[in-house]
């Protein structure tokens, strides 16, 4: 999905993954042309060592999430950042250090092990010769559902910042839990730290409304299985269920299930829905995440079903013409997986066009 955010404005060089599933999607969109499909950490390292403009990195978040078991950097799969900055530090050792180093994760990363784990990022960033700021942004300023996500953005040491920073974190995506941080952080972090100057993104112009498809891959929940998700509600969804009903207009919600605490010490499962014209957040559907549902709402009448394949394609802000995985899971995790497109979009008129200006202006003088 950044090479879909990218398209049109950049040339791809190289694009990698291990997922074989993934990658196939990649290929079937983009062609297999510059797909590596391997560990990072396998690349040749000789593929980066060629003047490349942008490093973009998004490694699994499961040890990184507040919601997670709290491996950290240490983890298995967040630890894939470890693997990412070791190749990109061959290629700077090699003299071709990238303009710009984009890495995308998890909101919660900021504040995870009291900021120790973000700290060991930054440090690793910093330290390959870039100052560095991040942006905490979530996806329902451009898209209809609710996506919080943390884009640490680095520009080389040696490049102007002309315009390109602030002197106080005034902008929009300048986070309390970034403010925050950056009072607290360790010395060295300071001294590479900017705030990016941005611009808040025009009002969101698609609506939930939009979203929805007229000939859905995912069947209708047969009334039965609708009456068992209302009885898992907690008394707040079902209040917000009972005045959709009451508007006489169609109202459509998306609804989860969820484990949560029974005030006993056990946990149960509730079905938790939202009628604010914003989706959840989409989550791969492993490791106990469920699939999102979304409710159709006339008075009395009421029609559920899992979002299909092209709604989940349209929350992340692709195109209809993007081709998803034809098994649904597959599909669902592509998505769940994925970097808004609309926020990539945004970081490159924001951020990368600019700084990549700025250099080649200073580079012809």
């Amino acid at each position: 999905m950044v090479r879909a955010g990218l398209e049109g404005a950049w040339d791809c060089v190289l694009a990698n993954d291990i997922d074989p599933m993934k990658c196939a999607a990649y290929a079937r969109n983009w062609s297999d042309a510059a797909l590596i499909e391997n560990d990072v950490a396998a690349l040749d390292p000789m593929l980066l060592q060629r003047p490349i403009d942008l490093f973009w990195g998004s490694s699994p978040c499961q040890d990184f999430s507040l919601a997670g078991k709290g491996a950290g950097l240490s983890g298995a799969r967040s630890g894939v950042f470890t693997q990412w900055a070791d190749v990109i530090e061959t290629a700077v050792s090699a003299g071709f250090a990238p303009p710009i180093i984009a890495f995308e994760n998890v909101a919660g990363l900021v504040s995870r092990a009291k900021g120790v784990d973000f700290t060991n990022v930054l440090r690793r960033l910093a330290g390959l010769g870039y100052s560095l700021g991040a942006l905490e942004i979530d996806a329902a300023r451009f898209i209809p559902q609710s996506r919080p996500r943390l884009f640490v953005i680095c520009l080389r040491s040696d490049l102007p910042r002309d315009g390109l920073t602030l002197q106080a974190p005034t902008g929009p995506f300048h986070s309390k839990r970034l403010r925050d941080y950056a009072d607290q952080a360790p010395r060295d972090i300071k001294r590479n730290w900017v705030w990016w100057a941005h611009e808040g993104p025009p009002r969101r112009n698609i609506t939930l409304h939009q979203v929805l498809d007229t000939a859905p891959d995912t069947p209708w929940l047969p009334q039965a299985e609708i009456r068992r998700l209302m009885a898992m509600m907690s008394s707040p969804s079902r209040a917000k269920l009972e005045q959709a009903r009451k508007s006489g207009q169609l109202e459509i919600g998306t609804l989860y299930k969820r484990g949560r605490p029974d005030g006993g010490g056990a946990v149960r499962q509730r079905a938790e829905v939202r009628f604010d014209g914003i989706a959840g957040c989409l989550r791969t559907p492993a490791g106990g995440s469920s699939r999102q549902t979304v409710l159709l709402i006339e008075g009395s009448r009421t029609r559920a079903r899992l979002l299909s394949t092209r709604e989940v394609a349209r929350l992340m802000g692709l195109e209809d013409s993007y081709q998803m995985p034809a098994r649904y899971n597959q599909a669902y995790k592509v998505a769940g997986d994925g970097v808004a497109v609309p926020i990539v979009r945004y970081l490159d008129s924001q951020i990368f066009q600019p700084a990549l200006q700025l250099a080649a202006r200073r580079a012809v003088a």
